[in-house]
């Protein structure tokens, strides 16, 4: 019964204190503003929307499945970590293990997004001649899928962007082939994250 309520409140109060921390920092930007502090005010605000984009990256990591083919997560190594400056929040979850391993990470609020974007509409531009980059589509979504060939072990890696709203989404593999990375990528509910980032 301990145990239960234990796991219990473990769950609750991260919420609870979360809820804590925005209605405080909306608290201080409404007084600070009245006050006539406006940068005081701004500055609760900024802090306020990076406990609403971090507590929406928890929600993200949520929609991520658990499997990717024979690959399960690594639970520990789930992260959502605000960023500064112009950037919302790095959402990351990783797979397998060292021998076969993939990665999700997700930056919100990217300036990136724009460059990839513009990449990915030109149609001649964004497939290499040497077959080392190339143009997907997962989704509906547009991608850029890069190949890496390890000059010392012959291995291959595989990248893959997609920028939508103003998120950048990244799945790497090691050490796969490219049918694989697409399998899996095509696993990642990405309409789902759109949607919910937007």
């Amino acid at each position: 019964m301990k145990k239960t309520l234990l796991i219990a409140l473990s769950l609750i109060l991260p919420a609870f204190v979360m809820a804590q921390d925005f209605n405080k920092h909306l608290a201080t930007a409404k007084a600070s503003y009245s006050a006539g502090k406006l940068e005081d005010s701004r500055f609760a605000m900024e802090q306020m929307m990076q406990e609403l984009d971090i507590t929406i990256g928890k929600e993200v990591l949520k929609l991520l499945p658990a499997k990717l083919d024979n690959l399960n997560m690594n639970a520990s190594a789930d992260n959502v970590v605000g960023m500064t400056g112009f950037m919302g929040v790095n959402i990351h979850r990783d797979y397998g293990t060292t021998d076969k391993k993939a990665e999700i990470d997700m930056i919100t609020n990217s300036p990136l997004v724009a460059s990839i974007n513009t990449i990915l509409s030109i149609p001649f531009v964004g497939n290499s001649a040497d077959g080392n980059q190339k143009r997907v589509k997962i989704d509906g979504y547009k991608g850029l899928l890069q190949k890496n060939v390890n000059s010392e072990t012959q291995k291959t890696d595989y990248e893959l962007q997609m920028p939508f709203n103003s998120t950048l989404l990244t799945f790497r593999m090691d050490n796969a082939d490219e049918a694989e990375v697409l399998k899996m990528a095509a696993q990642i509910p990405i309409a789902q994250i759109a949607k919910m980032l937007q």
